[in-house]
């Protein structure tokens, strides 16, 4: 009876794992792009080539995103609660 036990697979858990893998990866791969290009554009310190890999995640605004356009949700929500 204990090797049915073990012989059970809890599918729920095994997609945790590998949605967490997954993103493991995508954050190395993302962080290694930016490394190279850090080093590509010869930044001069230490702190430049830092904050190039840690801001890596952000994403460039679009056309529709920029000034002059109505905005759905406000970026300052404390500022607004007044």
């Amino acid at each position: 009876m204990a090797s049915q036990q073990r012989d059970v697979i809890n599918f729920s858990a095994l997609e945790r794992e590998v949605q967490v893998a997954l993103e493991s990866d995508r954050r190395h791969q993302r962080e290694n792009a930016a490394k190279v290009r850090a080093v590509e554009q010869r930044v001069a310190t230490y702190e430049e080539f830092r904050g190039l890999v840690l801001s890596s995640h952000l994403k460039p605004l679009e056309r529709k995103d920029r000034e002059g356009s109505t905005r759905k949700q406000p970026w300052n929500t404390a500022v607004n609660n007044k």
